[in-house]
């Protein structure tokens, strides 16, 4: 397989062509209230949007591609079918964001990544409610609407805006999420919480925020963190990935800022772990959290 600068700009071209045709399919349906809510594991929530999206993404990849792989939330999720090797990976999120979708806020996106051997070749991340299309080639840089993305250059703690989410089921995990939030807290101007990670991450590789973490899923991450990559910022994990999964596909303890700042939210968090020993103390550091954050509205 040939990566030639010709063959990823046709793969881009490829990419961002869907990515507004799937665009255009899901704000109309929305348009139109057309959308049939459910919930996978009565957990997750789910439209019928994010389906058809699905479809017409995969639709046209296998139609163009028949011998390339898929990996995608709502069609094929199962990670554990694809292979790292020579034979081309596209990891799709149809609707990255969909609770937003589902209540009419406009952080949604579309992602799409193009990688081969575990590493992301091409990648866009589509609004288009916002009509902002963020897009990257691996090592020729990354644009929004065609013009090029920088990081920011804060290089104070206090005075960094990092973004975080959580997951739909939090049993077990809050102890954990409250501690990390905590301490970032405690070290950092404020945290958003945009509601789509590929968002979140285009948002640091814009400058728009100053760092990201969280844990998600490889179509959640895959094609924002090249783009955040080209724009200049740090991609990492604050606990170290398994040897034996490629680390651009990994998405447990994302870490993505601006190199200034990395090694410090690095510390933070990487601090912040709790030990099954902790998570009695972990809890008593959430009340107090609570207690403070009441004082301050009082």
């Amino acid at each position: 397989m040939s990566y030639s600068s010709d063959n990823l700009e046709s793969i881009l071209d490829f990419a961002r062509s869907m990515a507004e045709q799937a665009g255009d399919l899901i704000v109309g349906m929305r348009a139109h209230s057309r959308l049939n809510i459910q919930f996978k594991q009565d957990i997750e929530l789910v439209t019928d949007a994010d389906l058809a999206s699905d479809k017409l993404i995969t639709d046209q990849i296998r139609k163009k591609f028949p011998e390339h792989q898929i990996l995608a939330e709502e069609s094929n999720p199962d990670i554990a079918s694809i292979s790292y090797d020579e034979t081309p990976v596209w990891i799709i999120d149809p609707i990255d964001g969909t609770v937003n979708y589902a209540h009419h806020h406009p952080q949604v996106a579309i992602s799409i990544a193009y990688a081969v051997k575990g590493r992301v070749q091409v990648a866009v991340v589509y609004n288009p409610f916002q009509s902002e299309m963020y897009c990257a080639i691996r090592n020729q840089g990354a644009w929004l609407n065609d013009q090029p993305l920088t990081c920011s250059q804060t290089n104070k703690m206090d005075k960094a805006i990092i973004a975080t989410g959580f997951p739909y089921d939090k049993r077990g995990v809050l102890p954990q999420l409250m501690s990390r939030l905590h301490a970032i807290l405690e070290n950092v101007a404020d945290v958003r919480r945009l509601g789509s990670a590929a968002l979140d991450i285009c948002w640091v590789a814009q400058g728009r925020l100053d760092g990201y973490y969280e844990t998600v899923s490889p179509w959640d991450f895959a094609a924002a963190q090249l783009i955040a990559k080209e724009a200049g910022a740090k991609v990492g994990h604050f606990i170290p990935p398994p040897k034996d999964v490629p680390a651009e596909l990994f998405g447990e303890n994302l870490l993505i800022s601006n190199p200034d700042l990395y090694d410090s939210l690095h510390n933070v968090l990487n601090s912040a772990q709790l030990d099954d020993s902790s998570l009695s103390k972990g809890l008593l550091k959430l009340r107090v959290f609570y207690r403070q954050l009441l004082d301050k509205q009082s």
